[in-house]
């Protein structure tokens, strides 16, 4: 069972930035990693996501050039960092796991391929 704890979300204005931190109970450079996000009355949606190699990214169009993610190996912590935030990227802000992802590449894009998932972290952008 890997446990997954979110951290770093909070209220900031448009065009501001945010880092969130994700903190893994196992070596979180064994497995492939994402963020995800739902704001209200809308489906969960993938954001970012980490291949286990950590060669390969993936990123939604509508984050692509804004929002980058990165691992700690070291301190078995995924990261989201968000820069030039709008009103939009407002939602709660899950990471997960694809406990199983068979190739050190792979870029892991749809939610049932997730294994475990935190609790999520509140992000509040401001106009």
């Amino acid at each position: 069972q890997v446990q997954l704890v979110e951290s770093g979300g909070g209220l900031v204005q448009a065009g501001g930035s945010l880092r969130l931190s994700c903190a893994s109970s196992e070596r979180i450079g064994s497995y492939a990693t994402g963020w995800f996000r739902q704001a209200p009355g809308k489906e969960r949606e993938i954001v970012a996501a980490l291949s286990w190699s950590g060669t390969s990214t993936y990123y939604a169009d509508s984050v692509k050039g804004r929002f980058t993610i990165s691992r700690d190996g070291a301190k078995n912590t995924v990261y989201l960092q968000m820069n030039s935030l709008k009103p939009e990227d407002t939602a709660v802000y899950y990471c997960a796991v694809d406990y199983y992802s068979e190739y050190p590449s792979k870029v892991s894009r749809e939610q049932y391929e997730y294994d475990y998932w935190g609790q999520g972290t509140q992000v509040t952008v401001s106009s």
